[in-house]
């Protein structure tokens, strides 16, 4: 005799939502996950933050198939009652299983290996100008050579993490250490934290850490009101100097984003002397980052002269800040919103919060993935070789559904970033009413 199925309510999933106590629903079953999320690939706060949710269409985006066949011994024999699936969510997962029968997941092209000699080359040809020549601007470019070897195993270090780009999860992890920790001074480990928690609640202005920039920088007026940020879990405190900051940030956006590696060296070593779990051996990745601030250094002081230093480091920084603009072109002007993120319109979010960028394929090395961001967004497993090739089917279901499915150059983009920027700006100014002292103050903080 059939064994007969136990329903729960959406509102009594809900109840377990709190650490200690994480149920999810995937297809309509429950599974208690409370004492798996030590152990989850990617961090407690992804599963926090769905907790007490149907989850199904985001375990689809971050799952292989094979990862199906370990969910039963999490399930707790419940099923959630009147269980329905949106159009949106069908299609999702349709498309999703068509590129997984096409091998679309597997086939990761020859970008990987192109863009790691790419990397050895600008490291050797950097190296060789430091310790070799006697020219001043050949040093000086030597350092934003530097720079664009940075942005290279940024991208590396975001594809590795997203899906395996070696043969084996071994050699994987050891591409993430010396592609981020050696050579770029940056955790991978603090990466996946951070990333994982943009991608599951992208645009959420108290969950994605990736809308988070206070004291420098704010897209929104809600942040005024000092909310808190559930990712660093402290308030986000918008006091007089953070007013001021803002104030002025769609002025101050290219120069900071020019010294934004500072922040990221600072956020790998927070993270590693926490208490946080980490994916990846906390030791290894603390030799790493040793590594790479005894090579880099060391580069930096063969050079003749400090003031060939300083500028040695900062086109270094410079060149590299390109990347973290671009790591801002794609949410900053996007829809934004206050709250958990949902997995009952996971497709919807995504869209909503995300913008790409036109760009033709010669120059997709350049844009590392970001340029089909909204591609990336919905299936972060594909390779970066593969989202021009899927970029039609999803345009073409955001029609189907009228989701937005927006797309604009890079100077665009940079356009509408900076608007994003002064229109908080402006609010932010009238918070203070200022009183115009003369006709060249009131003329500058009119027009920005």
């Amino acid at each position: 005799m059939a064994e007969t199925k136990r329903y729960i309510t959406k509102e009594e999933l809900e109840k377990h939502n709190k650490e200690g106590d994480l149920w999810i629903s995937i297809q309509g079953k429950i599974y208690n996950v409370t004492y798996w999320a030590k152990d989850h690939p990617g961090g407690l706060l992804p599963l926090l933050s769905l907790a007490g949710q149907d989850v199904t269409d985001a375990f689809v985006a971050y799952h292989p198939g094979t990862a199906w066949q370990y969910l039963d011994k999490f399930s707790n024999g419940l099923y959630l009652k009147d269980h329905t699936v949106s159009e949106v969510s069908q299609d999702y997962r349709k498309l999703a299983a068509e590129f997984s029968k096409s091998g679309l997941f597997e086939k990761k092209g020859h970008g990987v290996f192109v863009t790691l000699c790419l990397i050895v080359i600008m490291l050797g040809f950097s190296v060789y100008g430091v310790l070799c020549s006697d020219s001043r601007s050949v040093r000086l470019v030597c350092g934003a050579l530097m720079g664009f070897m940075w942005i290279q195993s940024g991208w590396i270090g975001h594809d590795s993490g997203h899906y395996q780009v070696m043969s084996s999860p071994g050699f994987n992890r050891l591409v993430q250490i010396l592609s981020g920790n050696c050579l770029a001074g940056v955790g991978i480990g603090w990466w996946k934290c951070n990333h994982n928690a943009h991608h599951i609640a992208c645009n959420s202005l108290d969950y994605d850490p990736d809308l988070q920039h206070m004291p420098f920088f704010v897209v929104s007026s809600k942040f005024f009101s000092s909310i808190t940020s559930c990712f660093y879990d402290r308030k986000l405190n918008f006091d007089s100097f953070t007013r001021f900051l803002v104030s002025y940030q769609h002025w101050t956006f290219y120069p900071v984003m020019c010294l934004a590696r500072i922040n990221l060296f600072a956020q790998s070593f927070l993270i590693l002397l926490s208490n946080k779990k980490l994916a990846n051996d906390r030791g290894l990745e603390l030799l790493g980052l040793a590594v790479f601030w005894i090579w880099y250094p060391l580069l930096v002081s063969c050079l003749p002269s400090g003031g060939e230093r300083i500028m040695f480091v900062l086109a270094s920084f410079s060149v590299t800040g390109i990347q973290h603009v671009q790591f801002c072109l794609n949410h900053f002007s996007s829809s934004v919103y206050v709250g958990p993120p949902s997995g009952n319109n996971w497709f919807e979010k995504q869209t909503e919060g995300t913008l790409n960028i036109s760009c033709s394929p010669w120059m997709d090395w350049f844009h590392g993935g970001l340029q089909f961001q909204i591609e990336h967004h919905l299936f972060p497993r594909l390779p970066r070789c593969q989202l021009r090739r899927v970029s039609p089917f999803v345009r073409e279901l955001c029609k189907k559904h009228n989701l937005p499915y927006n797309i604009v150059s890079f100077w665009k983009a940079n356009a509408l970033t900076l608007e994003t920027l002064q229109t908080a700006a402006l609010q932010a100014r009238d918070l203070t009413n200022p009183v115009p002292k003369n006709l060249v103050w009131e003329a500058v903080n009119t027009h920005g």
